[in-house]
Parts: structure tokens; C-alpha cells; sequence
């Protein structure tokens, strides 16, 4: 079954998740653990969102952990796709283009090809968080930061360090406003 497939299987299988007033605001695929897929279920109401993470059979995952891991993956990658390339993806192409059109430097060629790359990949939907998934988006990154000439620290990691609380915030809400029961 390929991705699209099990999504809209998820999805369904979700909205029977559904409580009084809630309407199924999305699923997003995780693979925290290699060979591991969860689906994180958003579940909007007037005043609230509430989370809930099935398994690859369409049921309520209730291990803490795997809970906390499927949210944090999924908030890493998400940081990763909008911190690439400077988080302005279609900006810094245009710019390249116009850098391209002006001076014609040697390398433009690797740094335009780069940045198509690494925006292929972000733009590509649906794709599954995974650390496989950013370790892809890290390797596009750098290939495009050295094309640019970066030889000191790295923009990306950076604003990836800087993200982490984000990522753990996000990861804590998902616990709170979890809709079933967790054990561990």
C-alpha cells in the first residue's frame, strides 16, 4: 500500500476518534523507529486541539514514549524543512538566479542544483518523519551550504539548536491534550 493509501486509511481509521464538537483536523506519518510507522491525529474543537497517535493497525497508541518520540520527529522535521536553505527556499533560488545573470560565478551551477534538491525534497508531500527523512534534508543542506561557500558553523544547525525547545514544547502538548490513556 503506498503512502497516500495508508493516510487515508489512517484518517478513517481516525475519525472514529472523533468526541462531541471535535472534527479531524489532519494526520501526519512518523516513523520514529525504523520500521515503526504512527500516524499523529490532530482533533480540533471550538476552543482546543487534541492529540491522539495510531499505530500501523489504526489503533490508540498508549506508550508514552513512543507518543513523545512520533511528536518529536514530527516537529524536528518540520523545523528542518522550514529552517533549509535559510527557511526561504523560493527567495534564495531567485537570488541565485539573479547572481547567475549578473556575475556568473564559478560553482553557481552546484549551488543553483543544491537548492532544487534540497527543495524537491521539503516540497515533496506527504513525507514521513523519520530520522532517515532529516537526515536526508541535513545532507541536502550541507551539500547546499558548501556550494555556497559556507566553511565556518552552520546556519541550519544552528536554527536546529535553537528549535529544540520548540520541539519539546510541542511534544509536551501532545501529551497533555492526549485523547486516550498512556502507560509508561
Amino acid at each position: 500500500m503506498g503512502l497516500k493509501a495508508e493516510l487515508t486509511a489512517a484518517a478513517e481509521a481516525a475519525g472514529g476518534y472523533e468526541a462531541g464538537g471535535e472534527e479531524l483536523a489532519g494526520v501526519v506519518p512518523a516513523e520514529p523507529l525504523v520500521d515503526r510507522r504512527t500516524y499523529l491525529c490532530a482533533y480540533r474543537s471550538d476552543d482546543s486541539v487534541r492529540w491522539l497517535v495510531l499505530n500501523g493497525g489504526g489503533q490508540p497508541v498508549s506508550d508514552r514514549t513512543l507518543v513523545k518520540e512520533t511528536a518529536s520527529i514530527i516537529a524536528t522535521c518540520e523545523l528542518a524543512e522550514e529552517s533549509a536553505g535559510g527557511g526561504d527556499l523560493p527567495a534564495l533560488r531567485a537570488r541565485l538566479a539573479e547572481i547567475r545573470q549578473e556575475d556568473n560565478p564559478d560553482g553557481i551551477d552546484e549551488a543553483e542544483n543544491a537548492a532544487d534538491e534540497l527543495e524537491q525534497l521539503v516540497s515533496a508531500t506527504p513525507n514521513v518523519a523519520s530520522p532517515s527523512y532529516l537526515d536526508r534534508i541535513g545532507e541536502r543542506v550541507r551539500r547546499l551550504e558548501v556550494a555556497l561557500g559556507e566553511t565556518g558553523s552552520s546556519p541550519f544547525v544552528a536554527a536546529m539548536r535553537h528549535g529544540v525547545g520548540v520541539v519539546e514544547e510541542f511534544a509536551r502538548d501532545v501529551q497533555d491534550s492526549y485523547k486516550s490513556e498512556m502507560t509508561g
